[in-house]
């Protein structure tokens, strides 16, 4: 067995995968990342590691024209040579606002649909420490907390409602697709290659197996933000730091552990359990609930206050956070913080109460 499978094998085992009885849905593009994750578990069911049942997708945005079709028909070739099923869709991407996240979401909406219409486990998609390194830069650039500087987590739950086949995201980390159903199901999300294999690795082992991997045009259009942070950026961090990229990496790994107990403990941890177990949102916030807190623990739980009451944290800067620190520690009532779409903070008898825009 090559060092590449057996580190995927290594990897299966460290995220406490299932080694049978399981479907998994495995997101091929075409381009050596995804293809090298098809050559490894073609590689370990064929040695018996994994009795699993592998479902190849693949859906082509046909954002490339003749390009386009080209992977789908090379993707069909090597899930038939590998003997894998296949799940095949065409989209129209809309050019309208951010191409990438419409692409992305509409990749998403099919995965996650075929992986439902199959029952599936999971869904894998190979994502490297190259996608790490860069989601990190990029979320630092736009001045991301905490949260966002964790970057790309090797394994998460997807949670949605089921309907029909039509699924729409709730927000640009796709953590849920929901629908008005009342069923609920989960799958897994799953990086199997996000924590050890670079993107010179992958290509190297579609080499070995003497495989030419397709190569999307699109990578070297400076149009794009994470392309030119690709392109640009990490090569003239590499000038100081050769291994900038399994050292942001380790970065953002290191702060998914930061975060996650930072998440553990909850600032609503005295709360009796009838309000524990009430999901109705709470408009107000009582500032003594975390005005003691160190400025971290009350930095994380203000923005996800927000994000409940918001649906999101688009638009909000330092700015914002720093007029809101203000209104907390202000001996002041009825004195407020501006937030975008004219909404704000008011600050009222001990609480902070979100007042968003009815117009």
């Amino acid at each position: 067995m090559d060092n590449f499978t057996r580190n995927l094998l290594t990897e299966w085992r460290r995220l406490k995968l299932p080694f049978a009885d399981a479907i998994f849905i495995v997101a091929v593009s075409g381009g050596a990342d995804s293809v090298s994750l098809l050559l490894a578990l073609h590689e370990l069911r064929k040695r018996k590691k994994l009795n699993l049942r592998f479902v190849t997708a693949h859906f082509n945005h046909n954002l490339r024209g003749e390009e386009s079709e080209r992977d789908e028909e090379f993707v069909k070739n090597l899930a038939n040579d590998l003997q894998f099923e296949l799940a095949l869709k065409k989209g129209k991407i809309s050019d309208d606002g951010n191409l990438e996240q419409s692409a992305r979401i509409a990749r998403y909406e099919f995965l996650v649909e075929t992986a439902e219409n199959l029952h599936a486990d999971g869904i894998l998609t190979a994502h490297t420490l190259n996608d790490q390194a860069e989601t990190f830069l990029l979320n630092l650039i736009r001045g991301s907390g905490l949260e966002g500087l964790c970057g790309i987590k090797a394994i998460r739950n997807f949670e949605f409602k089921v309907q029909s086949s039509e699924f729409k995201v709730q927000s640009l980390e796709l953590e849920n697709l929901m629908s008005d159903a009342n069923d609920q199901s989960k799958i897994l999300l799953v990086r199997p290659l996000l924590g050890w294999a670079k993107r010179e690795d992958t290509e190297n082992f579609c080499h070995l197996n003497e495989i030419e991997f397709r190569y999307d045009t699109m990578n070297e259009d400076l149009a794009f933000k994470r392309v030119r942070v690709r392109k640009v950026l990490i090569p003239l961090l590499e000038d100081f730091n050769p291994k900038i990229i399994e050292t942001l990496a380790q970065t953002a790994f290191i702060l998914q552990k930061d975060f996650e107990t930072l998440k553990s403990i909850s600032f609503r941890a005295d709360l009796d359990e009838e309000e524990k177990n009430n999901k109705k949102r709470e408009e107000n916030l009582k500032i003594k609930d975390f005005k003691e807190l160190f400025p971290s623990m009350r930095q994380y739980f203000l923005r996800e206050w927000l994000k409940e009451q918001r649906g999101n944290l688009r638009g909000l800067n330092k700015k914002h956070f720093e007029a809101i620190e203000s209104l907390i520690f202000s001996r002041k009532s009825g004195k407020k913080a501006e937030l975008p779409n004219n909404e704000f903070l008011l600050k009222e008898r001990g609480s902070l109460i979100f007042v968003k825009n009815k117009g």
